[in-house]
């Protein structure tokens, strides 16, 4: 795997708080997966788009 630059409003993130940024959205990714936003339409909805979003990343 190659080194990856990410850059948030104009600020270069060194290795490490990339990495961070990384386990952060696994986490949160791990979670949304796991427990959710609530059994009803709107908390599925939410749950969902932020699973495609996070598996982006």
């Amino acid at each position: 795997m190659g080194e990856v630059t990410v850059v948030i409003n104009g600020v270069t993130l060194t290795i490490g708080q990339s990495m961070m940024l990384r386990m952060a959205v696994t986490s949160f990714l791990m979670h949304m997966q796991e427990v959710g936003l609530g059994n009803d339409e709107h908390g599925k909805a939410m749950a969902e788009a932020y699973i495609l979003r996070a598996s982006e990343v």
